[in-house]
């Protein structure tokens, strides 16, 4: 499992703001190219939004669903790039202070994905999120 954690200055509020907007997804995380659109009910459980994964030639067009959600507070969801694979992602969101630890935690999202799923997928991904979660916290600073 990758684990990152980021202390944004901006309140949970703000933070999850930009969470709960589908189309800020494809500015912060890393490798989403295109936001296809969204389900008006985003950031319901069980809402989707249809994302573009990788660039031509290796574009993939694929979706991302929430799977739990407690406003101003956590976000998981289970993001797909198939044939690539699934991730389970969960965004934690602490007050402190003025500010927002956000901690990220990826793992593998099906037994498929689990058999590619190893230290050095664990590794890369952790560079990856480390990155997103930068591109997050320049969304959410006022």
């Amino acid at each position: 499992m990758a684990r990152n954690e980021r202390l944004i200055p901006a309140s949970p509020e703000r933070v999850f703001a930009v969470l709960a907007d589908p189309d800020s997804y494809g500015h912060w995380v890393v490798g989403s190219d295109t936001i296809r659109g969204a389900d008006d009910t985003w950031p319901a459980v069980g809402s989707r939004f249809h994302h573009r994964v990788g660039r031509f030639p290796l574009a993939l067009n694929d979706h991302t669903e929430v799977i739990a959600m407690e406003p101003g507070r956590r976000l998981e969801l289970h993001a797909k790039a198939r044939p690539l694979g699934t991730a389970h992602v969960a965004l934690d969101l602490e007050r402190r202070g003025d500010a927002t630890l956000v901690t990220m935690t990826e793992d593998a999202g099906d037994r498929i994905t689990r058999l590619v799923f190893n230290p050095l997928t664990h590794f890369l991904v952790k560079r990856r999120n480390d990155e997103s979660l930068r591109r997050l916290a320049e969304l959410a600073t006022p």
